[in-house]
């Protein structure tokens, strides 16, 4: 496992990312994905943060991809605490579960920090983001809009940046408008990608 850079996206990388991408999470939350179109809306974001826009390159082929993204926490004090959140992230699959995956999240989460931002929240397993260091959102008093109550919220993660950063504050994590796409706008993107079958698959958690 060698031969790797991680660098910025360049307007030439986009297509090839949002391919990859399109690649790595076709079928796996629903019937095909909306994660390369996610990303393609983003860039053009005010919340977007272009300089933690980072690829994964080896031997000239684009092998991973991250992004980073600006939002808030609605403190129950009545602040807005920034924060960041993060993804789509992934590896090609022929290389997933080989470690690059791990290696790209430890460098754009030292990436973000360097840039001085507080904590990172976001969705995903802890069995994996727990080895960088993730922990329950819940266990910093942070909740998950729209969540009721007593609903599982394991899928929500937490990771502080600045030691202290979230000390004293509870509150609500706001997922970047930019996240919520429309599937008629997915569908006419995806025509220009090649043709793919939705399958409906055990697991997926959308419909």
């Amino acid at each position: 496992m060698n031969n790797y850079i991680i660098r910025n996206e360049t307007k030439e990388d986009r297509r090839k990312v949002e391919n990859l991408i399109r690649e790595s999470f076709w079928n796996v939350y629903r019937p095909g994905c909306t994660e390369h179109f996610v990303i393609h809306v983003l860039r053009d974001d005010p919340a977007f943060v272009k300089e933690l826009d980072l690829v994964m390159e080896q031997d000239g082929r684009i092998i991973g991809q991250n992004i980073l993204v600006k939002t808030v926490i609605n403190a129950d004090d009545g602040r807005n605490i920034d924060v960041l959140t993060m993804g789509p992230i992934c590896i090609t699959p022929e290389l997933k579960r080989k470690g690059y995956g791990k290696i790209l999240l430890d460098y754009s989460i030292e990436k973000a920090a360097e840039k001085g931002f507080g904590a990172v929240l976001f969705e995903g397993n802890i069995d994996f983001y727990g080895k960088s260091g993730f922990d329950y959102a819940s266990r910093f008093g942070i909740r998950y809009h729209d969540l009721p109550e007593d609903a599982d919220a394991s899928f929500f993660l937490c990771k502080e940046l600045i030691p202290g950063y979230l000390d004293g504050i509870t509150g609500v994590y706001q997922t970047p408008a930019g996240y919520y796409v429309d599937d008629a706008d997915v569908e006419k993107f995806d025509r220009d990608f090649p043709q793919k079958e939705k399958l409906k698959l055990p697991g997926q958690i959308f419909d």
